[in-house]
Formats: C-alpha cells, structure tokens, sequence
C-alpha cells in the first residue's frame, strides 16, 4: 500500500535529517518534506536524499518562488509543496520533472492549480474547511483530483475524512517538532500510519 501521508519536518536540522528519515521510513511513511522556512533546508533535503531518494519521496514545503523550484530540482528532490496556490511556482515545478502541491481553500484556487498542471490539493489549513467544507468543494472537482488535508488533522479524523473523499494528509507538528528525537518521531509516526491503514486498508 502506497500510503498518502506527507511528513511535514518544520525546523529539522541538517543533523537530524537522516535520521528522521530513516525513522519515517521504518513507520511506514514514505513522502517527506522539509519546509523553507527551516534551518539551512536544501541542506537537510541535500542529506535526505542521498540517504533514502530511492526508497522515499523526498521534497520542500513553504515554496514560494520559482527559483527555489530550480534549486530543489538541481537537488533532485521530487516533490514541490506551498502554503498557497501560485500558477509560476506550479509551473515552474512541473517544467522540473517535480510533483506539485499547492495550498488550496476555496474553488477557484483549487481549480486553478488544477488548470496549471498540480498533482494534488493541499487543503490547507484544513481544520477551518472542516469536513462540510470539503465535502462541498469535493462535489465540483474532478473525481481524478487528489487531495490533501493539512493543518490541525490528527489520526482521530483520518477515517470521516476518508469517508468525506480525502486521498491523503500531511502531518506536521503532531508528528515532527524540534526537540523530538527520531525515536519519538517513529513512535508517532508508527500511530498515524496505524490510524491511516484502519481508514483506507
């Protein structure tokens, strides 16, 4: 099973790259991102991919600008997530050969990064949408588009959400915050991947 779950490493450091990594792996989760606004990121995402970029999905959150996509590229990341949905950023990311996820919260943001070549929507933050929200957006989208739901959704909420129509969701602080060792970091990563099989298995 391909699990749709993106670990989300806000503050990870270049030290901890590895072995995070290396933890989520184990766990079960595959695609991981290291958000810009981190500690030297392209740093860490430079380790993280030399240590596992043929066993994970690895790639950078909070990309704003188009040049960070070509730097992200030169690194042979694989993946392009942002916190809002930008048409160049999108773009920029398919022209690389990257997967796109853009932040989405209403319609015409969702249809507009569709139209610009996304991957998936990442509905953001989706504790606001909630799931009466969503399912109304769900309704108009293609059935093809994959969505995420990101921002305040735990293991708790994954089986309504599932039930409402969602592909996957990306964790962040739940999951990964600074001062955590890679130990800690399994131990909750084993917990959502638990909670994801029970929603989706």
């Amino acid at each position: 099973m391909t699990r749709e779950l993106i670990a989300i490493l806000r503050g990870l450091t270049p030290d901890e790259a590895a072995p995070v990594t290396e933890a989520l792996i184990t766990a079960g989760i595959t695609k991981i991102e290291v958000p810009l606004n981190s500690p030297d990121p392209f740093d860490s995402i430079r380790r993280m991919i030399t240590h596992a970029g043929d066993t994970a999905l690895i790639g950078a959150g909070t990309v704003l600008d188009p040049v960070e996509v070509g730097q992200l590229a030169a690194l042979g990341a694989g993946m392009v997530v942002s916190p809002d949905c930008n048409p160049r950023v999108i773009v920029a990311a398919k022209s690389a050969g990257l997967l796109s996820y853009p932040g989405v919260f209403t319609a015409t943001e969702a249809f507009t990064a569709l139209r610009n070549g996304a991957d998936g929507l990442k509905f953001f933050p989706a504790f606001k949408l909630g799931l009466d929200g969503f399912s109304a957006l769900k309704a108009v989208l293609p059935a093809e588009a994959a969505t995420y739901a990101v921002g305040g959704v735990g293991p708790e909420d994954f089986a309504d959400w599932q039930k409402a129509g969602i592909t996957g969701f990306g964790i962040g602080s739940s999951l990964y915050k600074p001062g955590r060792t890679a130990g800690d970091v399994k131990a909750r990563a084993e917990e959502l991947v638990a909670a994801y099989d029970a929603a989706f298995g």
